[in-house]
């Protein structure tokens, strides 16, 4: 069993081993995907009807945030309905709060770049530290002004009139495009933008269902100016980087089975399938529909034979880059081990990812080689129950949680409560499907 121990400033979870992992689930919705029908459903005409909406704190940063800038939401049963601003966004009469969410500072700071004003955006003490200055130059480029404190927030947007620009991503980063993109919507002209490495493509998508028009050829991405967006009616897809927890827990277990119900397939986030495929997990795909330009399906997972190891770098490194921690967290269990590569990015999450990874694999007795854009965990280790220092960072607590279920002994799980920026109901749905 996993109990909920209270401390004064945290919560404990304590994770016993499990004997297998078995059973069938409706994820919530795809936090990536409901951020941008937050914001794009607050910018325009009319009432949007979002269902299945993100159940996450960082999702509801953004609906509150596009709320002081006076969207109308309210709550009708499992839907959301948003009252948008018609594309132009109120002056908010105190600072936009973002929580604990980058994609909500660095997106929204796209859109507000565009309207007359000042606009202040804040954050929790782990968003104080993460980088934005990516997105500062391109969208002072295009002629906004952005105010930030060494680099991070506080950042103060100060929105005007824009020009489109021609933009080369220097990083692989979804949320500096989507904040371009929502900037080069409101733009003079036609804004476009090349990818070094493609990144996950819910904003074109979402633009498109408002109503917007995108081009791709020979690479880039353009988006003209001027375009007015109009209210949709979507159910949001399950979180496949929510997912990736079950779907790692399923490889521990050679008779295990797990259906996922209504799960978010888009291409761009399809590397986890491919990882669990390579890892010796069967995957069987048993309906398809599309929605709105994203694709929803049922899966199930079985594992059938040896746990086996994984070299992951380059594109697919950027593709994998959420759910690096778990593929991590699992790679002492299997046979050759796991080897991470170009996945810098992990330093600058809520966490350091890469250092609190390495750091709790030696706590339940891994061996592992930290690199600065990576790790080595070798394979065929056993690992004993410790205690795991989650950072407040959610994918972190819930990444160990897995490991926990092949340890052995009991594992502590320190500032559990973070897994609630993106998954409040992990730690009970967890205990529903591992069989004790």
């Amino acid at each position: 069993m996993s109990s909920l121990l209270h401390s004064s400033n945290s919560s404990t979870v304590i994770v016993s081993p499990a004997r297998g992992f078995r059973g069938s689930v409706t994820l919530p919705g795809d936090k990536s995907i409901s951020h941008r029908y937050a914001m794009l459903a607050g910018f325009a005409a009319g009432t949007s009807r979002l269902t299945n909406f993100s159940t996450g704190a960082d999702p509801h940063s953004s609906l509150g945030c596009m709320r002081a800038m006076g969207a109308r939401i309210e709550t009708v049963g499992k839907t959301i309905e948003v009252t948008g601003t018609g594309g132009r966004l109120h002056h908010p009469n105190r600072d936009l709060d973002c929580g604990n969410s980058g994609s909500t500072m660095r997106m929204l700071a796209g859109l507000v770049a565009a309207q007359k004003g000042s606009f202040r955006f804040v954050g929790d003490e782990s968003l104080t530290v993460r980088p934005m200055e990516r997105i500062r130059k391109p969208l002072e480029q295009m002629g906004a002004k952005i105010e930030l404190t060494d680099g991070h927030a506080p950042m103060v947007v100060h929105g005007g009139e824009l020009t489109g620009i021609d933009f080369e991503t220097p990083i692989a980063s979804a949320q500096v495009k989507t904040a371009v993109l929502f900037a080069g919507l409101q733009a003079r002209g036609v804004t476009s933008i090349a990818e070094r490495v493609r990144t996950r493509d819910h904003s074109e998508h979402a633009l498109r269902a408002f109503g917007a028009t995108l081009e791709r050829q020979n690479g880039r991405l353009s988006i003209a100016g001027g375009q007015k967006l109009t209210a949709i009616d979507a159910t949001v897809p399950g979180d496949m980087s929510s997912a990736a927890f079950f779907l790692c827990a399923a490889l521990l277990f050679e008779d295990s089975n797990l259906v996922l119900d209504a799960l978010g397939m888009n291409p761009t986030r399809a590397a986890m399938l491919d990882v669990i495929s390579a890892m010796g997990g069967t995957i069987k795909v048993l309906d398809v529909q599309e929605t709105h330009g994203e694709m929803a399906g049922t899966i199930q997972v079985n594992r059938g034979r040896a746990l086996l190891g994984i070299d992951i770098a380059g594109e697919q490194a950027a593709q994998l880059i959420d759910e690096l921690p778990v593929i991590a967290a699992i790679a002492p269990y299997t046979q050759g081990g796991v080897r991470i590569r170009d996945a810098r990015e992990l330093r600058v999450k809520e966490s350091d990812r890469i250092a609190l990874v390495v750091k709790n694999l030696r706590a339940m007795g891994a061996e592992v080689a930290e690199l600065e854009d990576g790790m080595d965990i070798p394979g065929g280790q056993r690992l004993r129950g410790g205690v795991i220092d989650s950072g407040l960072d959610h994918r972190i607590a819930m990444a160990f949680s897995i490991a926990a279920l092949r340890a052995e002994g009991e594992t502590e799980i320190r500032g559990a409560e973070a897994a609630s920026i993106s998954f409040p109901e992990f730690f009970v749905w967890l205990n529903e499907l591992a069989l004790r």
